[in-house]
Order: structure tokens, then sequence, then C-alpha cells
């Protein structure tokens, strides 16, 4: 049963080998070029597993101490997460002991994978979406391993590599300005991020930024959803 889910698991999980491999190996690569050990991202991907804010918590490492700080900007950062355990509550309410790992490690991916995606006739689906999560999570860790590794005896000048996270969420913008129907919310976030720049500066923008989107997104939901679809 158990090499049934994870044969039908693997062929879904390998493109995000792929994908994580670049990322996870940027990140190995930061962290060890800031002064850290090995250990150190090795340990993050596996305890804190959140690939942007692995690479935000850099920067909150090597500044003051401000935990309310670091608190909120986590929260926000992350926030999708509490609508994507929402949206699996019933999914995984019956998966036993593996609920606990499948909360776990839901990140983007695995989310998309898990619940989208119908595991074959004759495979069960409580281990097949615990295969999707522990693959996924283990190409991370792996890859920011790699990372790590060849930064720790490979050295240059690794200026700017820091940019690789900010390359995606560009990457993803990207995407959803080519669909029309996306392109409210992209300007919202572009708009409430230069907003937020200007009043509070480049160093304390990210979280007002954040929770303005948070708002503006709710205000313009209730707004264009004609009143007999509202709740």
């Amino acid at each position: 049963m158990k090499r049934k889910a994870l044969q039908a698991a693997l062929p879904y999980t390998l493109p995000i080998f792929i994908g994580f491999l670049f990322i996870g190996l940027s990140y190995g690569f930061l962290m060890t070029s800031k002064g850290f050990s090995v250990f150190y991202p090795i340990a993050m991907s596996i305890v804190i597993y959140a690939g942007a804010m692995q690479f935000v918590a850099v920067s909150l490492l090597l500044s003051t101490f401000s935990p309310l700080y670091a608190l909120l900007l986590t929260l926000m950062v992350n926030a999708r997460h509490l609508f994507y355990g929402i949206a699996m509550l019933e999914k995984y309410g019956g998966a036993g002991w593996k609920k606990w790992y499948l909360i776990f490690g839901m990140c983007d991916e695995t989310f998309s994978i898990n619940c989208t995606v119908e595991p074959p006739a004759g495979v069960d689906t409580d281990w097949f979406r615990f295969f999707v999560t522990g693959l996924n999570h283990l190409y991370w860790v792996a890859s920011t391993a790699l990372g790590a590794f060849l930064g720790a005896y490979v050295h240059f000048d690794t200026t700017g590599i820091e940019f690789v996270m900010t390359a995606l969420f560009v990457v993803l913008f990207l995407g959803q300005w080519e669909r029309r129907e996306a392109r409210r919310s992209a300007v919202t976030g572009l708009g409430c991020a230069l907003l937020a720049l200007v009043i509070f500066g480049s160093s304390q923008f990210i979280i007002p930024a954040m929770i303005l989107i948070t708002w503006s997104l709710l205000w313009k939901k209730k707004f264009y959803i004609p009143k007999e679809e509202q709740p």
C-alpha cells in the first residue's frame, strides 16, 4: 500500500524538485556566505520549512533582535497558509497520525497537489498525500544541504544571491499580469506596497504593506461580489 502510494506521488513531485533545487541551492549559499555554519540552513529547512520566510530570516538573524517584528513579519509573509489550512480541514481530518505532518509540511506546492489531485484507483489517499508532502520536504532539505556544503567549500562572490526570491515573486507577478482577470489584484498589491514604501520608508514598509494589501483585497471582494452571491 505504501509503495503504491509512493510510486503514485513521485511523478507529481519531480517538477517541484527542479524548482526547489535552484532556490534551495541559493538559500544554502546565502546562509554560508553570511558566516553561518552549514548546519544552520539544514536545520532551518527541516524545522521551519518556509522558503520565502527562511530567506527573510537571514536578515532577521543578522539584525537587532526584535521578537515582535519577527512575529508580525512571519505572520504576514505566511498568512496565506491560514487559508490553505481551512481548505484542507476536511481532506486531512481522517488521516490519523499523518495529519500532524501533513499540516506541518503544507507548502504552496504541496497544497496545490494535495488539494487538486486524486490518486489512482487502489492507492490510499492519505498515504499519497503523506508522500507528496514528504518528498517535497526532502527535496527542499536536500537542496539546501547541497547549497550549504558547496557554499562552505566553493568560494565566489555571492553578491545579489538573495535576489533569487525577489526574482521568483516578480515571475509570479508577471504570470498574474498576463491573466487579465488577475490584473486588479496585481495592481492592488503593487500600489499598496508603493504607498507603504513612501510613508514608512524602505526599512519598515513590509508589514504595513501586507496589512494594507489584505484589507484592500477583502474590501474589494465584498465590493465586487454581487449582493445575491454574498454570504
